[in-house]
């Protein structure tokens, strides 16, 4: 009964108000899957890297009991690599530089030993390669959650809406949601996206915390408000591999669920973005994560006297 997480796992060069780094390992299997290792232990990722890797940044990941037999090493190759700037305001950001390098041929291998795949999360790729992967499986899983950006929205949206029919829950954020329904209202344009396929959508508000909506219900989850954001990279895969994680830990989905999955999710990523790259979420203990989810217990707890 595995968790199988399908995304990049890469190599990030990062510049904030903080500071700067050299080459990191990043990617968004390498977070989400960092993440729901805290929660659930039979975690599997898919994805490729180049030679240039290396053992040293492999242990990462392995380090954490993750399972990386479907983690193809191109020889020769060189790995994804990304570099971005981060504004003061820390919500928007420039690309410098993009090297698809092997993830431009990545065509998901799925390993036997995957087969008992029951939690499937299809990171931010390609609708066709999310697709791939969906059809590779023997056996549909218990639940499929995928991550998409506007990207896709606007040179495969075709593909992508036939994604969508395969899957349970979406998560995007607000102007992606704006984008794929063509309502600016939030509540009109969950409407529109379950009737393409999902059967829950979480719309990820940044600092402004999270929206979930299916089962007619809707839940809005606050943001932890941080002294100090360092490096917001990675804190959207680290919430939805918390996400899914904890709803694997369970083996129960039901909304309840969902309401305090997405709480452990936004607990993940709020450790990610307090150092830069995966260093935070490398090294968490499970009285931390515990303290941190009471924070956000108390953030939203009231009573109204009479």
């Amino acid at each position: 009964m595995s968790l199988v997480i399908v995304g990049t796992v890469a190599f990030d060069a990062l510049e904030t108000p903080f500071g700067k780094t050299d080459k990191i390992v990043g990617g968004a299997a390498t977070y989400a899957g960092l993440a729901a290792s805290y929660l659930y232990s039979d975690v599997k990722l898919v994805s490729v890297i180049g030679e240039d890797f290396g053992d040293d940044n492999l242990n990462i990941i392995t380090s954490k009991g993750i399972d990386v037999e479907g983690l193809e090493i191109v020889p020769g190759g060189k790995s994804f690599f990304w570099s971005g700037r981060y504004h003061n305001d820390m919500n928007s950001r420039d690309t410098l530089v993009t090297e698809l390098n092997v993830l431009a041929d990545f065509d998901p291998k799925i390993p036997a030993s995957y087969q008992d795949c029951e939690y499937l999360l299809l990171g931010n790729l390609t609708p066709a390669v999310q697709r791939a992967t969906l059809e590779r499986l023997t056996n549909k899983p218990k639940l499929v959650v995928l991550d998409t950006m506007n990207f896709w929205m606007d040179v495969a949206m075709d593909g992508l809406k036939e994604v969508l029919k395969k899957v349970d829950v979406l998560t995007i954020n607000d102007a992606e949601a704006r984008q794929l329904s063509g309502e600016y209202s939030l509540v009109k344009a969950a409407e529109k996206i379950l009737k393409m396929g999902p059967q829950y959508l979480i719309i990820k508000k940044g600092e402004h915390g999270a929206l979930l909506f299916g089962e007619g219900q809707i839940f809005s989850a606050p943001a932890l408000p941080l002294a100090d954001v360092f490096d917001p990279t990675g804190a959207g895969d680290s919430f939805a591999g918390g996400f899914i994680g904890y709803l694997a830990k369970l083996q129960s989905i039901n909304f309840a669920n969902m309401k305090n999955a997405i709480i452990f999710g936004s607990a993940l990523a709020s450790f990610c973005v307090e150092k830069f790259g995966t260093e935070r979420l490398q090294n968490l203990t499970a009285e931390e994560i515990k303290a941190r989810i009471q924070q956000f217990v108390a953030l939203a707890k009231f009573e109204i006297s009479e």
